[in-house]
């Protein structure tokens, strides 16, 4: 006899783990609405008060997975889909350069991705300030792109985890959204079903990041990759700093502009070396290469030599844009500022004394970002894809008074609590401060965790 919902939550509640067939009597309730927003709101507080085992995470992922659709590719593409996730950052625009960096070493990367709430936009609206490019396509756009390009970045469909689209409204207005067993279930669920081989994770860890503790950042970082394997995909972490932005740029269109020169090789060396990393484990971890060097190796090969541009450009074009404007875009002779949104003003911001630039905080930075209105308060709310920031200095140069740090992108006068946001977000110490090295804080590979 199928459990009643109120027992479940009951024994959730008095701590007791739940078997597979309530689980699946949870996810299924919440796909079908037979189960209201209360008992829902009541069973993920239960399971945020009392957590959940790994066999629960598992099969909570696997049921979600499964509430919903699942994609099917070409049998002659098993063993070579692969993909990334990023619990997100600031400036965090990588998974532009090495979803095509891939796609060059003949992989498939069917990459669902998401928008920005807070802090800066998510990777659709980068690409949405790319005049024409569609985030909203269907399943053979998707298979077509993935058999001629090798990547498309494409928006979840309806179809895709219905049960963790219900669960996570729900989780946002009864403050369980930081639980680690339901933070990994939703996000794995969606690779999930995605049905790839292989997955890197960027685990983000700093004032910029999602989950501001490192500890705790790692614990998560853990549950991904075992709950991801138990299901049968290939899985490794990368634990990384987030305490300042990734690269120069932070704003939709910015981000834009610093991802295609990265391609062209002219990219910051932050951006570079993390993409590089998160690349180079991703090919080892799906035993594509024999080691992360030779993976790391191959990614950078596929930037040097073009062929991630050339298939980033493809994508362009196979998902709505011009193919002029494409080619344009990509041509490493243009400046790419002169094919995207620009904003009406320019102003800089400069340092109040000499010395060595100690940090920028990613969170000032987001904050002022979001204020100009690179991103959302609510989903739905569109973005200005012209603003942001244009950092000018880096962790460990040496700077004078008076030097510009930073030149906003504005489309309005800038506000008092931008400029203050700015004003805080640099730290300047009398004392030579070493350059920034890499971000990479701890790699995490099933059982195994190497210190970097």
């Amino acid at each position: 006899m199928r459990v009643s919902f109120p027992d479940l939550i009951a024994k959730k509640r008095d701590g007791h783990e739940l078997s597979d067939e309530e689980i699946r009597t949870f996810v299924s309730g919440v796909a079908d609405g037979t189960m209201d927003a209360c008992q829902i709101g009541a069973m993920l507080m239960a399971i945020y008060l009392k957590g959940l085992s790994n066999k629960e995470v598992s099969s909570l992922t696997r049921d979600m997975r499964n509430s919903g659709t699942t994609l099917t590719w070409p049998e002659e593409w098993r063993g070579r889909l692969v993909d990334k996730h990023s619990t997100g950052g600031v400036g965090d625009k990588v998974s532009l350069v090495l979803a095509p960096a891939l796609a060059a070493f003949g992989l498939k990367v069917p990459m669902i991705s998401g928008r920005g709430l807070a802090h800066t936009g998510g990777t659709l609206d980068k690409l949405e300030a790319v005049p024409g490019f569609r985030c909203d396509l269907t399943f053979q756009e998707m298979t077509d792109i993935l058999g001629s390009v090798g990547c498309f970045i494409s928006g979840q469909t309806k179809d895709i985890c219905p049960a963790d689209k219900k669960t996570y409204a729900v989780r946002d207005v009864t403050a369980t959204v930081d639980d680690i067993g339901l933070i990994t279930a939703s996000i794995v669920s969606k690779k999930a079903a995605e049905n790839i081989h292989a997955l890197v994770l960027d685990v983000k860890t700093g004032s910029g990041a999602f989950i501001t503790d490192k500890s705790k950042a790692a614990m998560l970082a853990k549950s991904m990759v075992s709950c991801s394997e138990s299901l049968g995909t290939k899985t490794v972490a990368l634990l990384t700093d987030m305490d300042s932005p990734i690269g120069n740029m932070v704003g939709n269109a910015l981000e834009v502009i610093e991802s295609i020169q990265c391609l062209q090789g002219k990219g910051p060396k932050d951006l570079l070396d993390l993409t590089v990393s998160l690349g180079g484990h991703l090919l080892h971890a799906g035993k594509f290469v024999k080691n992360v060097e030779e993976g790391c190796k191959t990614i950078q090969e596929k930037i040097n030599n073009g062929e991630a541009l050339a298939r980033f450009c493809s994508m362009l074009k196979g998902q709505g844009v011009n193919k002029q404007l494409a080619d344009d875009l990509c041509d490493p002779n243009n400046d790419p500022r002169s094919f995207l949104p620009k904003a009406k003003s320019q102003s800089q911001l400069c340092c109040p004394s000499a010395g060595y630039v100690q940090r920028i905080d990613a969170m000032d930075v987001a904050v002022a970002a979001h204020k100009l209105g690179a991103g959302r308060n609510s989903p739905g709310e569109p973005v200005n894809w012209a603003v942001g920031l244009e950092l000018l200095v880096d962790v460990g140069d040496q700077v004078t008074a008076g030097q510009a740090w930073v030149k906003v992108h504005h489309d309005s006068d800038l506000s008092d609590e931008i400029i203050h946001r700015l004003t805080k977000a640099l730290f300047i110490s009398q004392s030579v401060v070493d350059p920034r090295t890499s971000r990479v804080q701890e790699v995490i590979e099933g059982n195994n965790v190497t210190e970097n």
